[in-house]
């Protein structure tokens, strides 16, 4: 059997599957940011004891985290949990738990799941694509997390899409991120006059409703979705493109956003296909238990 932890920063998610991959376990608790590091690893520790007393045996455990790690020093950087970053997390949680572990960044672990068993089971390249709060991505290839020897693999949401952007929590200006994200469709919403109250999912809606200021930042963010992954496609030409995140459910994204990417790409037809995820918010932590392929157990 196989622990999956996928650690957000409000909360920590746990699931336990079998060889066959079938979920037989998984809850949810709150990630204590606010105590800390030690307290984080603490409660990764309890949650995965807990488990392996409902199983009844020692399993191996894949974590998932916001951030990566650095290849240079063993600790995690460009995690938006920030007490996390420079940290030597792999290194401390193989300690607590007393055995080895594996660990990738959350939007490889989606990639992952979706790959081997989802919305691009099958697939010999797949790229996952995470739409939320920040923008990121991983790789797949016939069956393998690709994430490179930096551990940056799939990381488009901080290419530059435009230079004279808005600033990005990376130091850059115009990333994807920044236009494509949730928060990112609110910003230009309101930079173009909009009621700066309203989030991602109620401007979707107001352009729904005929809202025309609502639809010209929708036209504007489907425009930059067209260019940003026809990037992406040029390089790895992949044969399934997942989305997934909280953005993943504009249902435009699969027409009109395709057409865009139609549009951008480097052909004169686009034979990806671009898909919804499958498993939904379980996508990740699915991933995370299934660093482990069962062949190796």
């Amino acid at each position: 059997m196989r622990i999956g932890i996928d650690l957000g920063g409000t909360k920590t998610e746990g699931i336990v599957i079998n060889e066959a991959g079938k979920m037989l376990y998984r809850e949810r608790r709150p990630t204590p940011q606010a105590n800390g590091y030690d307290a984080i690893l603490k409660n990764i520790h309890a949650l995965v004891s807990d488990f392996e007393k409902k199983a009844g045996q020692s399993c191996r455990v894949g974590v998932g985290t916001p951030g990566a790690i650095s290849a240079r020093t063993g600790h995690l950087k460009n995690s938006n949990t920030v007490c996390l970053n420079g940290k030597p997390i792999k290194e401390d949680l193989e300690k607590i738990l007393a055995r080895p572990i594996r660990l990738a960044n959350d939007a490889n672990c989606f990639a992952l799941s979706e790959a081997l068993d989802g919305a691009g089971q099958g697939a010999g390249v797949v790229f996952g694509v995470i739409l939320g709060t920040g923008v990121g991505g991983g790789i797949v290839f016939h069956g393998a997390l690709h994430e490179g020897p930096q551990h940056i693999a799939g990381e488009w949401g901080h290419n530059v899409l435009e230079s004279d952007g808005p600033p990005c929590y990376c130091g850059k200006q115009g990333c994807v991120e920044t236009y494509l994200s949730g928060p990112g469709l609110a910003r230009d919403y309101a930079a173009h006059g909009g009621d700066p109250s309203l989030d991602a999912k109620q401007i979707v809606t107001h352009a729904e409703q005929g809202d025309a200021q609502a639809e010209a930042a929708m036209q504007r963010y489907l425009d930059r979705f067209g260019r940003a992954l026809s990037v992406v496609i040029n390089i790895l030409d992949p044969d399934v493109v997942v989305l997934g995140g909280g953005m993943s459910n504009i249902a435009r994204l699969y027409t009109e956003g395709r057409e865009r990417v139609t549009r951008y790409v480097f052909n004169d037809e686009l034979r990806t296909r671009i898909l919804p995820h499958v498993h939904g918010d379980s996508s990740g932590v699915r991933g995370a238990a299934q660093l482990w392929p069962p062949e190796i157990l």
